[in-house]
């Protein structure tokens, strides 16, 4: 399949994806000591959600929207709340966040996000092979020092800049999924990066629509044998539909402790909100436990 962030932009696949994001993030921010952030596949950092390929989709309504219209407990809207900040950011006419569900305009990516909730002693490394694409993110992540924009490929990226000199850190890989073998690239390149770094954090996003493949990357995942993996699968609905992107999952290899129990708090209080019948299912568990 063909996965180009500006179609989708806001989708209920990035409120999964940046809802992890912003908990790894929150989480590390709690020690003074500098992490890194590697983003594999950056995108163009800044999307228009009035621009054609959003519009073209609508999908940030299901996604983003919904969730801005949802009734959620203020127990979730706090766990929520650093990944809703990034979004107020970027929409800064939005005195409110009634005005901001009403007139959302903008939706930052990953490497905003990343941005947004990142101190002056962490670092930032943003991987973007489209000329286009590129430029676009240079241009959303202006003249920040602690950040830079790559031209490398993903999975040169995992080789070339691992371990990096800060303890901590997460590395997000987040495919288009444009060619094949995708699946199978993604678990042989979070393999080697483990070897490499084996105390990072690393959240690998993939796409629920060719069953057979996912099933064959979490058992690729699985017999590498990473201890302390975990598992965030989610269902737009209750049974899934061939031949659709049904769903997204996350893998996530040394997670916060915290982390488990947050998605299954966050995700169950959005499913009805974000899924299609009403119900969705949610699934988060460890796929290898910790040794």
């Amino acid at each position: 399949m063909n996965y180009r962030h500006a179609f989708h932009a806001g989708n209920f696949a990035d409120v999964v994806k940046h809802v992890v994001l912003a908990r790894v993030l929150a989480y590390l921010g709690r020690k003074d000591a500098a992490f890194r952030v590697i983003d594999t596949h950056a995108g163009a950092g800044l999307y228009d959600l009035t621009g054609d390929e959003a519009r073209r989709t609508g999908e940030w309504e299901g996604g983003i929207g919904a969730v801005l219209r949802a009734p959620l407990a203020p127990a979730i809207r706090d766990l929520l709340g650093p990944w809703l900040d990034a979004v107020r950011a970027v929409n800064p006419a939005a005195a409110d966040d009634e005005a901001l569900a009403r007139d959302l305009r903008h939706y930052p990516g990953s490497p905003l996000i990343a941005q947004a909730l990142t101190r002056p002693q962490d670092r930032l490394l943003f991987c973007e092979t489209q000329p286009g694409v590129r430029a676009a993110l240079t241009e959303s992540v202006g003249r920040d020092g602690r950040a830079k924009v790559l031209p490398t490929d993903a999975w040169q990226a995992l080789h070339a800049y691992l371990p990096p000199r800060e303890r901590r850190g997460l590395v997000l890989v987040d495919p288009p999924f444009e060619e094949a073998g995708e699946f199978h690239r993604m678990a042989q390149g979070l393999i080697e990066a483990h070897r490499r770094w084996s105390t990072g954090i690393f959240a690998l996003w993939y796409p629920i629509k060719d069953v057979r493949a996912v099933d064959a990357f979490r058992r690729d995942i699985e017999r590498a044998g990473i201890p302390k993996t975990l598992s965030i699968q989610f269902d737009l609905r209750t049974v899934r539909q061939a031949d659709t992107m049904s769903g997204c999952g996350m893998i996530v290899v040394n997670p916060p402790f915290t982390l488990a129990e947050e998605l299954r708090t966050i995700l169950g209080a959005l499913a009805p909100a974000l899924s299609t019948d009403g119900t969705g299912r949610v699934r988060v568990g460890w796929l290898t436990p910790e040794r």
